[in-house]
């Protein structure tokens, strides 16, 4: 969670995923939700936290204070989703959240700071979607999951101007570019 408007933003697109599968959700019932999401007992709670976390932007000597943004990557088989991000990446599952038992899942997964979402909700991205990752390590991220042997997916490093880049490409045609940077001559 980054700031109290990415609370209300979350609040407003659950409302809107609920009512595109028929089910009337009020805002103050979606806050409440998403303030359970991230383990506080209330809406006020988690808006109180987030209040005192966000910079006051408005006010003489703040910054502005960007983070990295979170890549959200369509899936349509959880299945094949973790054996591909939790098994071979080694991405770590932080937090699932479903409607219900037959509803489609919404997860955010981390790795070394990486934050990602996947979703199998219609409306949240498309599939073949592009994340661009600068990292470190790029040859021994090569060789460990080049030991998974993995037999979907064999990548290679390919040295561009810019750096080393590292392409994975995950079954529903989503790619990440993990790259490590080249310092340029001076």
């Amino acid at each position: 969670m980054r700031s109290f408007h990415d609370a209300k933003l979350m609040a407003k697109t659950l409302r809107q995923a609920m009512s595109e599968s028929g089910f009337e959700l009020s805002h103050s019932a979606a806050l409440e939700i998403v303030s359970r999401q991230f383990g506080f007992d209330s809406w006020n709670v988690l808006a109180a936290r987030l209040n005192a976390e966000t910079p006051k932007n408005n006010v003489p000597g703040t910054t502005v204070s960007i983070q990295p943004a979170i890549p959200v990557f369509r899936i349509f088989s959880v299945e094949k989703a973790m054996e591909f991000y939790r098994d071979f990446l080694g991405f770590k599952v932080e937090w699932e959240h479903r409607f219900g038992d037959s509803f489609p899942l919404y997860c955010e997964l981390s790795r070394s700071g990486m934050i990602l979402h996947l979703s199998e909700h219609a409306g949240d991205a498309s599939p073949g979607a592009r994340a661009f990752v600068p990292m470190r390590g790029v040859r021994d991220l090569h060789r460990e999951l080049t030991d998974k042997e993995y037999r979907y997916m064999k990548p290679g490093i390919e040295e561009v101007a810019w750096g080393l880049q590292l392409t994975v490409t995950d079954p529903f045609n989503n790619r990440i570019v993990f790259c490590e940077r080249i310092p340029k001559e001076a």
